[in-house]
């Protein structure tokens, strides 16, 4: 028995690990695409229903899905109605890992092929780099899935031999609330609904369970996922509850459903109709996507009311300072946290430059430029950025550089309109001076707010040419300033005055001109 319980062990640990990576490199591979995928295909609650499946299918993880559109809706770039219809499309996708299972991991010896997979992704690793680095630990961990696979089963038919559960197999409502109650134990203790339903699915293979317990156990272990959402959502967003709230509400509406008809359908299914020709483990993969498809065809139709109650029950409070966009669960999804972070920035920025315009405009006195929101979101970031892990992907790596380069040059700007009282000053003599940067100002604020994926390069032209233009024209402002003095017979001290205010411009120009050419990158 000692012998089977280490197998059992290593075998789950096997598929977890093998699991982990597998979803880790293939999230790291679809980096900022996840963003435009997202954003693009859904416009409609059919739409992202389909986008939430489409996404989950690639990188194999419905949790990977569910924490970018959390960050999405916090950003703004997705509606909640939106986020509803593709957390329900992850818990259809979730289910193709039964699928895969069922189909090759126990249909099949794959052994002979795992161990090569893992061999040669482990090569690809080590010589790889970037996508083909990725790509070799996603091959790696999808052999070390099936090896892990290959112990499960094996462990599970001595579990067979030794164990008797025939006590569990029983038609009364104790023993299924019991059966049930394990399948929740079990994904738990795995943090994985995958992992936990391939279990039931080797028990069954193995005959340690028999067809009615694996249907009971597979109810239990997608109620399991919702213990993982609420721990997710403790401390967390408003979009990060609301998001785990979708969770509780789908996955324990559709068990009770599923429990009380998809459950006898099934199984007289497997005695009248096409379902008596299949094996048992194709019968729980084809239980495991009707029981999140049945769900979807539930609460699809009723996504507005279902968004309304849980705007209603859960209300947003959002700070002023735009650090709602920040969430540490979007770490599991590196392009998404560092897209959050500069987003936040960026708007904090724009909210500043606001205020930049206006006392060039005479609207505010330039002494009234505050910058307390930004040090607020500069200080956010950088707590944020200090939990940050450095993501595998060159691709996120570079994005991070460029998102610490960002916060430097926004400190500089923040240390520059410390001193905006010259823009008083400047209103006096060379007015015509602000009015041109107020333009260039007023385009790149327009810019920040929207947040593009990069400062279109005709307008980064434009700014740096402004730049360079103020920079040439210093001199022949300074002579212009000290004789105009002399004419009008003011003090030196009052020329000196303009000629460090126009200088401080000059500086202003030049800083953002430099985040500005980083932006456009």
């Amino acid at each position: 028995m000692q012998q089977i319980i280490i197998q059992l062990c290593g075998g789950i640990g096997l598929f977890l690990l093998g699991m982990s990576l597998m979803t880790d490199s293939l999230k790291a591979m679809a980096g900022e695409s996840l963003r435009a995928w997202l954003g693009r295909f859904t416009g409609s609650p059919t739409k992202a229903m389909l986008s939430g499946i489409g996404f989950t299918l690639v990188v194999q993880s419905s949790t990977a899905t569910t924490l970018a559109t959390i960050g999405f809706v916090s950003a703004g770039v997705l509606s909640f109605a939106q986020a509803i219809g593709v957390i329900i499309g992850a818990n259809i996708g979730t289910t193709s890992t039964g699928w895969m299972v069922a189909l090759l991991g126990l249909k099949f010896s794959v052994s002979m092929v795992a161990l090569p997979m893992v061999g040669v992704g482990a090569l690809m690793k080590l010589l790889g780099r970037n996508t083909m680095g990725l790509l070799g630990l996603a091959l790696a961990g999808f052999g070390l899935l099936f090896i892990g696979i290959d112990f499960l089963q094996e462990s599970m038919a001595g579990v067979a031999n030794q164990v008797d559960l025939g006590r569990f197999s029983g038609d009364t409502l104790l023993t299924q609330l019991l059966l049930v109650l394990v399948g929740i134990i079990m994904t738990i203790l795995l943090q994985s609904s995958s992992a936990a339903i391939t279990a039931t699915l080797a028990a069954l293979a193995g005959g340690a369970i028999d067809m009615p317990q694996a249907l009971i156990l597979v109810i239990g272990q997608n109620i399991g996922t919702v213990a993982t959402a609420i721990l997710a959502a403790i401390g967390a967003t408003v979009s990060a509850k609301r998001t785990a709230a979708v969770h509780v509400v789908f996955n324990l509406g559709t068990a009770v459903v599923a429990f009380f008809v998809l459950m006898p359908a099934t199984l007289w299914l497997t005695q009248n109709s096409f379902l008596a020709t299949w094996d048992d483990v194709l019968v729980i993969a084809f239980f495991h996507t009707a029981f999140s498809t049945m769900g979807a065809l539930i609460f699809m139709p009723f996504t507005h009311q279902f968004q309304l109650l849980l705007e209603k029950l859960i209300p947003e409070k959002i700070d002023a300072g735009n650090t709602h966009y920040l969430d540490d669960s979007l770490f599991s999804v590196p392009a998404v946290a560092i897209g959050a972070a500069k987003h936040a920035l960026c708007q904090t920025t724009a909210e500043t430059f606001e205020q930049f315009i206006q006392a060039c405009r005479g609207q505010i006195l330039g002494t009234q430029i505050s910058v307390g929101a930004l040090d607020d979101s500069l200080a956010r970031v950088d707590e944020y950025l200090q939990k940050m892990p450095v993501p595998q992907s060159q691709a996120d790596q570079e994005r991070l550089m460029a998102l610490l380069q960002l916060v430097v040059y926004i400190r500089v700007i923040r240390d520059d309109l410390l001193n905006s009282a010259y823009i008083d000053l400047l209103r006096t003599d060379l007015e015509d001076h602000l009015v041109c940067a107020v333009d260039q100002f007023e385009e790149l604020t327009a810019f920040l707010y929207n947040m593009p994926k990069h400062l279109p390069s005709q307008f980064v032209d434009s700014f740096v040419a402004f730049g360079d233009n103020m920079k040439a024209q210093k001199n022949d402002v300074r002579l212009s300033i000290i004789e105009q003095s002399a004419q009008t017979q003011h003090h030196a001290s009052d020329a000196l005055d303009m000629i460090v205010a126009r200088r401080w411009l000059d500086r202003l120009v030049k800083h953002t001109a430099k985040m500005v050419i980083l932006l456009g990158k």
